[in-house]
């Protein structure tokens, strides 16, 4: 397993659970394994039988509630972790897992519950602090503005703990409208963010243009239509408003969401490496030789990939943002497949992403400099797929669906091939479990406020819509 060599570990996970079949571990370790290599059904059935081994084990049932929340599979992820809770009751591990699961659901309240017990239990769980801030709007007469700032002046020494207290205060400040001292920590949580990372801004910029040369062309004629085949990729910059449009489209009967799913890169990497019979390919020779493999096999294994990981059959939606990057080699794997680009307001999304502490990814986004020039290159490729694939991304604009959700989700419908269902306008109400850091606010009916927060920042965010502006991308309105 250490070596990601996933066949050899299955076969002596096989022996091993064959001649110890009581083992819990063994079965958990079957079980994360079968999801490295994408059997999910088998990954599930290992975990239940860890469970049957030891049934009275809670660290056993929080490893099962882990492989079915890592799996999507939230509901049974919900009664394994009640399971482990009710047999270790001040074990903040266990609530702190539960309290995640019941955010995905949607189940506000009880999760904040959850994270008071595990702040209660454990004082130094910073994370659960943060989390914590993120389920609801706070008010001047309910919120953590005081025992944050009290932590934050104790110079938390673990570097993760100090991000974590700053970018709490800044969303609880917010919400109270005491804009300046919010963009205080934020700015102070997101700098120390950023000196712990290694990363260089002019690699995803060049990369950029290396795609850009590499599908100068546009791509083999497609079918039109929709089919069993072609699933719905909403691809965006992240906190652009794709989680509700993936909500609008989840909750009609013909469509179910797989998803962040990383999937189709997986296929493009494996491809290329068995072309060029290296494990090692670089980044910018992996996207020139990327443009000329077998399109019709990458398509096969993309789809073979994908329902493994979420198990389901028919239309999905896979909400892979970075699949931006994809769109020229999707639409050559699948040519019914349907691309939905989600916009957002470039000063809207920018400090969106900024405020963000996300658990991985998005590097760029801690310094708005670098989020600029990110920023830059994502339209820069954007407009290459519209200018090379006419017709084939649908454009839905943030701010529009908010102002005419109406018209613009018909309008969604009809690129997908999708009839009209009534339940499209009432996503908040979709049951289905959502992990993206928009879990909280996609239970909410659609809300404008969003839409010009970043206004309370303009004097702060000068840099950033000066350096947009530079480039010729409009900030106005």
């Amino acid at each position: 397993m250490r070596s990601r060599d996933w066949r050899a570990a299955d076969a002596a996970c096989r022996g091993l659970n064959a001649q110890y079949p009581t083992f819990a571990a063994g079965w958990l370790t079957a079980s994360r394994i079968a999801m490295a290599l994408g059997r999910r059904p088998d990954a599930l059935g290992a975990a239940d039988a860890a469970g049957r081994c030891a049934p009275n084990d809670p660290e056993i049932w929080d490893a099962v509630g882990t492989v079915r929340s890592y799996a999507n599979d939230q509901l049974q992820a919900l009664a394994a972790y009640d399971r482990a809770v009710a047999l270790a009751p001040q074990d903040p591990r266990f609530i702190y897992n539960r309290a995640a699961v019941r955010r995905y659901l949607g189940d506000l309240e009880g999760a904040e519950a959850d994270y008071d017990h595990v702040i209660v239990l454990k004082p130094s769980d910073y994370e659960a602090y943060l989390n914590r801030s993120q389920l609801r709007v706070q008010t001047a007469a309910r919120n953590h503005v005081t025992q944050l700032a009290d932590l934050a002046a104790k110079n938390i020494a673990d570097w993760h703990g100090d991000v974590q207290i700053r970018f709490a205060l800044a969303k609880e400040y917010e919400d109270l409208g005491e804009y300046a001292k919010s963009f205080e920590y934020l700015q102070s949580g997101a700098k120390r963010r950023r000196e712990h990372m290694k990363y260089d801004v002019a690699t995803d910029v060049a990369t950029v243009g290396w795609v850009i040369d590499a599908f100068a062309g546009s791509p083999i004629e497609f079918t039109p239509g929709a089919s069993e085949e072609s699933p719905i990729f909403i691809v965006s910059l992240p906190r652009s408003g794709s989680t509700l449009v993936e909500r609008i489209l989840g909750n009609h009967s013909s469509v179910s969401s797989a998803g962040e799913l990383d999937c189709f890169a997986l296929a493009i990497v494996d491809a290329v490496r068995e072309r060029s019979g290296r494990a090692q390919v670089p980044r910018r020779e992996l996207i020139a030789l990327s443009a000329s493999l077998d399109f019709a096999a990458l398509g096969r294994n993309y789809l073979q990939r994908a329902r493994a990981a979420f198990g389901g059959g028919g239309r999905f939606i896979d909400k892979m943002p970075l699949n931006y990057l994809y769109c020229g080699l999707i639409r050559r794997a699948l040519p019914n497949a349907k691309i939905v680009h989600v916009t957002r307001h470039p000063m809207a999304v920018g400090f969106a992403m900024y405020k963000t502490l996300f658990k991985q990814g998005y590097p760029f986004s801690y310094d708005l400099d670098e989020t600029a020039q990110y920023y830059v290159a994502y339209r820069r490729l954007m407009q290459h797929w519209h200018a090379t694939m006419p017709g084939a991304i649908h454009d839905v604009s943030y701010e529009n669906l908010v102002a005419h959700q109406r018209g613009e989700t018909r309008k969604l419908l009809v690129f997908c091939g999708l009839d009209w269902e009534e339940a499209c306008v009432a996503f908040h109400e979709n049951p289905a479990a959502t992990t993206t850091a928009s879990a909280s606010q996609v239970r909410r009916p659609l809300y404008d406020s969003s839409v010009t927060q970043w206004r309370h920042y303009e004097a702060q965010l000068v840099d950033l819509s000066s350096q947009l502006r530079a480039a010729g991308i409009s900030v106005e309105n």
